[in-house]
Formats: structure tokens, C-alpha cells, sequence
């Protein structure tokens, strides 16, 4: 399936960017937001010397307000074929050993969770009644294999899979289409502020075009790199103290950026 208009969240850095790269051509429209005005810009102008027709917006996922008036003008001059809430943030254990405190793990969920699923819901309406459309949720491996130095993280990603691919049943009969992506580590700005090991980490371009091909493919749930994808699957099986022994070498602190 060929897509027109394509809204992506997040779009100033990492998968975001990459995606955008990605789908600009010719005869498409693209709807970015972003934290980073300037980097938005960058984007935005690569997409436009590749040919596609650009509108950014720089705003804080949750401001709702902002969001919303986004998608709803997009909406109405470029019906949306493809959305992709990709907008997240990272954040856990501290350099000197402190957890996450409330606070930050409410931040942490308001974005990456209910700010995901807000921007579902935003276009959700017009795509079920026109009964065509794609709505792309951006997850984590960390959904499947939870993250002790990111609980929020992991929990925010894991509730998002679980809605995403509850919802993609819930609607499939209004012919909207739902898929979860679950990548590993991807090189980003959010990696940057990952202080430790990233395994098998791929580039952000490669991200895309594997999300990209199993959008096309219509996949519920897109995850890699394969080797970590099979192992966030059975994890589970394991007893824990096979898992703690296995990740030891993995664990990590994060320096939040601003």
C-alpha cells in the first residue's frame, strides 16, 4: 500500500527522523512533531529536497492541547492514511545508584504510554468511519524483557504493546489496521543518554525500513534485531535468577537530556 499523508511523532531524531527520511518522496505529505524545533527543521528539509510536501509543529507530547490541533488541521487538509506515534522518552537509575521516583515514572508514562495512546485516539474516529487506515504504536523489546534500571520505561512500553494489539482486534472490522513496533537498541539521541552496553544496537536508517516493511506487511507486532526479538519472547520461561545472571552485563544508568 502506497501512503499519502503520514503523520510521525517524534520525527526530530532517531527512528522518528529516519522514518520521515524514509517515506518522503514525490506526491506525499508528511506531518512531523517534535521537541527540537531545530532538528524538526533539519528533517523537515531533507524531506522537502527529496519531494515530499512538509508541515512541522514543535511541541511537548503532553501538551494535548497542541497535539490535538495538530492532527485535527492535518486531518482536514491531508486525510491521514498513516500515523506513526512514535514520540518517547527515556528515563531510570541515576549514575550514583537512585531509582526512579514517582514523579519521574509519571513522566515517564504520561509520554511514552498516554501520550501514545492519545494520538491513537485523535484519529481514530475519522479512520473508523472512512474505514481505511494505519496506525503505527512504537514500543520497546523492553515491553517483553523489562528493564530493572527503567520500570517506568518498561512498563510504559509493555502497556502500550498490550493496547495496541488489543485495539488492532477491536477494530480490524472497520477495516483500520493496528501494528506494535518493538525495537531494540537503535542509535538515537534516547541511546545517547543510555549509559551502558547496547547490543546488537542497529542504525536508525535500518530501524526504519524493517518498520517500514512490516507495516507494508500489515504485521501486528515488529520487533528486532531477531536475535534479541526471540530472546524478549521467552524470556519469561526462565527462572529468575537465570535472567538477573544473563543481563547482568547489560545493566545500565541514564543521564536524562533536557
Amino acid at each position: 500500500m502506497a501512503f499519502q499523508n503520514i503523520v510521525i511523532t517524534g520525527a526530530s531524531s532517531g527512528i522518528g527522523a529516519a522514518l520521515a527520511r524514509y517515506y518522503a518522496k514525490p506526491g506525499v505529505t508528511l506531518g512531523l512533531t517534535g521537541r527540537d524545533a531545530a532538528r524538526l527543521g533539519a528533517v523537515a528539509a531533507d524531506a522537502r529536497a527529496a519531494g515530499a510536501a512538509v508541515e512541522t509543529a514543535a511541541f511537548d507530547l503532553r501538551d494535548r492541547t497542541a497535539l490535538n490541533g495538530f492532527l485535527a488541521g492535518f486531518e482536514t487538509a491531508h486525510p491521514i492514511d498513516l500515523i506513526i506515534a512514535n514520540a518517547g522518552i527515556l528515563d531510570g537509575t541515576r549514575a550514583d545508584g537512585t531509582i526512579e521516583d514517582a514523579q519521574t515514572a509519571r513522566r515517564v508514562i504520561d509520554i511514552n504510554l498516554l501520550g501514545g495512546v492519545d494520538t491513537l485516539h485523535a484519529v481514530l474516529p475519522v479512520m473508523r468511519a472512512r474505514k481505511s487506515g494505519h496506525i503505527v504504536l512504537v514500543s520497546s523489546l523492553a515491553a517483553m524483557s523489562p528493564l530493572p534500571d527503567a520500570p517506568a520505561y518498561s512498563a510504559s512500553k509493555a502497556g502500550l504493546m498490550s493496547y495496541g494489539l488489543a485495539m488492532r482486534a477491536a477494530v480490524a472490522p472497520d477495516n483500520v489496521r493496528i501494528s506494535v513496533v518493538c525495537p531494540g537498541y537503535v542509535t538515537s539521541a534516547m541511546t545517547e543518554t543510555h549509559i551502558g552496553e547496547h547490543p546488537l544496537k542497529i542504525s536508525a536508517e535500518k530501524a526504519a525500513r524493517l518498520i517500514a516493511r512490516g507495516i507494508a506487511r500489515n504485521k501486528p507486532l515488529i520487533g528486532f534485531p531477531l536475535p534479541l526479538y526471540i530472546l524478549s519472547l521467552i524470556e519469561p520461561l526462565f527462572p529468575e535468577f537465570v535472567v538477573r545472571i544473563a543481563t547482568k552485563g547489560i545493566r545500565f544508568h541514564v543521564e536524562p537530556s533536557s
